[in-house]
């Protein structure tokens, strides 16, 4: 047996999330589909992320367990000829047979974009949210800051969510404009269910004046749902990507050894 990890772009316009479910098509259950087929043997992938219905990925994970012999690159080229063109496989390759997507430290990226003028443009409905209001990405920038580092985020999270604890590490969170676009770009350790959604929402609130970007303070103290502003539709948001630390310092390990053989 072998492991191999895919990296895996999707619209997830008309799927219900990642994970599989009773009542419509994920994209887990198209991957197991797929690979079954192609491999003659039943497959399950573990993926990195369970996205929401509606969310977007350029660079979600996920691995699966097989005896075939196909080299780990290639599978990318043998599921991307099965897959439905709203799904591709971006890379794959073989891993360390232990590597698992989730319980293994990583930095998680994504994006929220919001279309901000007068009119709604259709070409862009399916991947942004859209408000006429104006928004001031100035004080949302300034907001954005104030959610990098440790911080409890319960009142960024669903009151359904049920983990451990919610205290969760921020690298790096920032607002940006491209034309009539805000984007919103925001790196992790980890994040909450709905977590980057409801950060869209508050930014947004703030950029419009509901709040001073001072406020975000005063909701991650709160320590309460209701502090903090809605949940933005699940549309806006893509996951970017994932980077594995121990997957980099295993292949430059690896790099280093195939330098020495060549040379001697």
């Amino acid at each position: 047996m072998k492991r191999v990890m895919l990296t895996v772009a999707y619209d997830g316009t008309n799927y219900h999330g990642w994970q599989l479910q009773s009542n419509g098509i994920s994209i887990e259950e198209v991957l197991n589909c797929c690979l079954t087929q192609l491999l003659k043997e039943p497959v399950q992938v573990i993926g990195a992320s369970r996205t929401d219905a509606g969310v977007h990925a350029w660079g979600n994970i996920a691995v699966f367990d097989t005896q075939a012999r196909m080299p780990g690159e290639k599978f990318s080229y043998a599921l991307n000829q099965r897959l439905p063109e709203d799904i591709r496989i971006r890379d794959s390759r073989e891993v360390p047979a232990d590597f698992h997507p989730r319980k293994t430290d990583s930095i998680k990226t994504y994006e929220y974009r919001i279309l901000n003028e007068e009119f709604p443009n259709p070409v862009k409905r399916l991947y942004s949210y859209f408000t006429y209001i104006p928004l001031d990405e100035k004080r949302m920038r300034e907001a954005a800051l104030l959610f990098v580092g440790e911080h409890d985020f319960k009142s960024f999270c669903s009151v359904n969510a049920q983990v451990e604890s919610t205290v969760r590490t921020i690298y790096s969170c920032d607002v940006a404009r491209e034309g009539t676009e805000l984007i919103i770009r925001i790196s992790g350790a980890g994040f909450l269910y709905n977590m980057v959604r409801i950060i869209a929402g508050t930014l947004m609130e703030i950029g419009s004046g509901k709040h001073p970007p001072e406020a975000v303070k005063e909701m991650l103290e709160a320590k309460n749902r209701a502090a903090a502003g809605p949940t933005a539709p699940a549309r806006g948001l893509t996951l970017i990507s994932y980077e594995f630390p121990v997957l980099k310092e295993k292949t430059g390990e690896q790099a280093a050894e195939e330098k020495s053989e060549k040379t001697v």
